[in-house]
């Protein structure tokens, strides 16, 4: 157990976990994200670690699976003695009872955690999603200045080709996965002193959603979110990266961490290579943005990897060939994704193309685009943990792997979910802009 650890959060998927990680590092937290939950001797190769993150796969998983992955990996990360665990979803909430479950999340913590009441933060400011009276709105595109849609009526969110976001309303779209009640803070009593907040929970509400609509509202939010946690137990609690941001406040403005964070400016990475597995029109226009400015492409048969799993040898060699040739490439799926191929396979067999290309072509810096494939393609290339180098985009930083793959290890990688980033986000990628 190690007393100093101020959070320990499991990701749903891998480019919310960076993102998370990246808002820690941003306080001044030292912090590791490993893909599965560390043990003690894994934490112990860290030293004076301040937060740790577990890039989970849970996003694409069915109820029964999630549970069987997180009672241990929950288990687990209690007895690293961190102060506050926190289950880390997408901003914008992307889950069904079948699918992704975050009702399922709650009932499970409620049997291992403590919690009198826990906290679901519903917004995340700094990255365009705004919840008010708990209603969720999001702008179109992460790091852009799209505009700003109630989610049932966001272009992308509404149309998400697994987890469709049919309700605005996040307590009644958690509703539908769990029978816990759920309460609300509103943000008019986000004005009223931390000691009140809970005064107008019901007894029955074992849940309370939060807005946050203000990056200002984060800094109350996280200094009720400490006075939650007690000496005692862990306080568990769910949300985006707010949490992190909104934490990371508090501890910089009582001096628990020093919020002072100096980075190295990359440099330029080419050939740059770019795996997508996004079905998102923010990460399509991004494509578009990158053919146009001298980016080869390689589209593979979403559908027949879908359906078995398995890349012609031929695509590594095409990969190869243009990446040896110094060519900046995206290999992606074009519009046959859209057709709801399983994440596991399709994020599998493009993690294969990197990690044969990191190999034989000697590429320093790898983007993986698309949230629901983004955690198998992590593990098929082999990455066991990543540290940020590097915040190029907000929500999604440029970090170092560390893998006992020879090839891998050291390689900079950068994870990016679907809605994140404008229309240059490779050419960003590409020469290493903070």
């Amino acid at each position: 157990m190690n007393n100093n650890i101020l959070l320990a959060y499991y990701g749903d998927d891998f480019t919310g976990s960076t993102d998370a990680l990246e808002f820690l590092c941003r306080a001044g937290a030292k912090t590791i994200l490993f893909i599965e939950p560390p043990t003690a001797a894994q934490l112990a190769g860290f030293p004076d670690l301040d937060a740790y993150g577990v890039a989970g796969k849970t996003r694409s998983l069915p109820p029964n699976e999630m549970e069987q992955v997180l009672v241990p990996a929950f288990g687990q990360m209690r007895g690293t003695g961190a102060k506050h665990i926190h289950y880390k979803v997408c901003s914008t909430f992307d889950s069904s009872a079948t699918t992704g479950s975050i009702g399922k999340v709650l009932d499970i913590a409620s049997t291992i955690f403590a919690n009198a009441i826990i906290p679901v933060i519903g917004g995340t400011p700094a990255l365009g999603r705004y919840c008010v009276f708990g209603n969720l709105f999001a702008r179109m595109g992460i790091g852009s200045n799209g505009d700003i849609f109630r989610l049932d009526r966001h272009p992308s969110m509404s149309k998400h080709p697994v987890t469709p976001a049919h309700e605005s309303d996040l307590r009644l779209h958690l509703q539908k996965q769990t029978t816990k009640q759920i309460g609300l803070i509103d943000v008019l009593q986000l004005d009223q002193p931390i000691e009140s907040w809970n005064s107008g929970l019901q007894e029955k509400e074992q849940v309370v959603l939060v807005d946050a609509m203000y990056d200002e509202h984060l800094t109350k939010i996280g200094e009720w979110l400490n006075a939650q946690q007690t000496a005692d137990r862990p306080l568990f609690s769910v949300g985006g990266s707010s949490v992190e941001m909104a934490l990371g406040k508090y501890w910089t403005r009582h001096k628990i961490l020093n919020g002072n964070c100096q980075w190295n400016h990359p440099r330029m990475a080419e050939p740059l290579l770019v795996i997508s597995g996004s079905c998102s029109p923010v990460t399509a226009s991004q494509i578009a943005w990158a053919k146009a400015n001298g980016f080869e492409e390689v589209v593979i048969d979403a559908v027949q990897v879908g359906n078995d799993g398995v890349v012609d040898g031929n695509i590594f060699q095409q990969v190869n060939r243009f990446l040896q040739q110094q060519k900046n490439l995206i290999v992606h799926t074009g519009n046959k994704q859209m057709q709801h191929l399983p994440s596991e396979k399709l994020g599998t067999a493009l993690g294969l193309i990197a990690k044969n290309a990191v190999a034989n072509a000697g590429i320093k810096r790898v983007v993986v685009a698309g949230g629901d494939t983004s955690s198998y393609a992590a593990r098929a290339m082999e990455i066991d943990a990543v540290e940020m180098l590097a915040p190029l985009v907000k929500g999604a930083p440029l970090c170092r792997a560390h893998s006992e793959n020879e090839y891998v290890n050291g390689l900079e990688v950068n994870f990016k979910g679907g809605q994140v980033g404008s229309e240059n986000y490779f050419g960003v990628l590409l020469n290493g802009e903070l």
